[in-house]
């Protein structure tokens, strides 16, 4: 799909050259990758080549965001895990919100990645399933949902309500095949979420294959969890996890 409007400043697409070990990090629905930038700059700080790529529609106008299908968020973090591959040994990936559904959608279809970690991840969220969406174009999206005070989130004041509706397939799609997934996984889930009900976490971790799986709860943070009070806690329990996989295939 061709966008029709330009990047907001801060929603770009980063890169961050390291190590042999590769972190993809993925944004949420409506956000941008102005959120998942701080837990970026710590895998870099780690060592890691870090690459946060910008979903189709998402960062430019919420226009652009109705035009655009689930397919395209699948097929923008592929092309991230390959473009990772031409440089990385071992590749991990990270998500938030959506983002942590694209990873689940990511290790299902590529068991060759080293690890997942997932951050309120989604595969069921009952205000985006079609039958209980408004008959309008658009609505109003609700504040980020982050705890701390005098922090802010980059996203779509407005959002499309067919998007909502692509959202929905991306879940049922992940969800039915969250079974194939058998690589190591650490699941961070808020105790408080007023976007994602905690129980998607709960889920997930139950219904994954993988022998490694750890699930992390957040107790200081909503939803946006990596720009909220608990991000230095992620970055550490994550770059931990990272480390620990490394050196034991090393």
């Amino acid at each position: 799909m061709a966008e029709r409007y330009p990047v907001m400043e801060g929603a770009e697409p980063f890169y961050f050259e390291g190590d042999d070990t590769g972190v993809l990090v993925i944004h949420g629905f409506t956000g941008s990758t102005q959120s998942m930038r701080p837990l970026g700059e710590s895998f870099h700080e780690a060592g890691f080549t870090v690459y946060g790529p910008r979903l189709a529609g998402h960062g430019t106008h919420p226009e652009d965001l109705e035009d655009t299908s689930w397919q395209e968020w699948c097929d923008n973090v592929e092309e991230g895990f390959r473009f990772l591959k031409e440089t990385c040994t071992d590749i991990y990936v990270a998500g938030l919100s959506m983002g942590g559904t694209l990873t689940l959608y990511l290790a299902e279809r590529m068991p060759e990645m080293k690890g997942i970690i997932v951050i309120n991840a989604a595969i069921e969220i009952p205000d985006a399933d079609p039958e209980h969406l408004p008959d309008q174009r658009f609505v109003q999206t609700a504040p980020p949902d982050i705890k701390k005070e005098i922090q802010q989130e980059a996203v779509y004041e407005q959002t499309p309500v067919k998007a909502y509706g692509e959202l929905y397939g991306l879940m049922l799609e992940t969800r039915s095949n969250l079974m194939d997934i058998t690589v190591p996984a650490r699941i961070f889930v808020s105790d408080v979420d007023h976007v994602v009900p905690p129980a998607n976490s709960e889920d997930i971790y139950h219904t994954i294959s993988s022998e490694n799986k750890r699930i992390i709860p957040m107790h200081d943070s909503y939803h946006t969890a990596v720009l909220d009070n608990d991000k230095e806690m992620i970055a550490i329990e994550s770059i931990a996890f990272i480390n620990g996989l490394t050196s034991t295939s090393g």
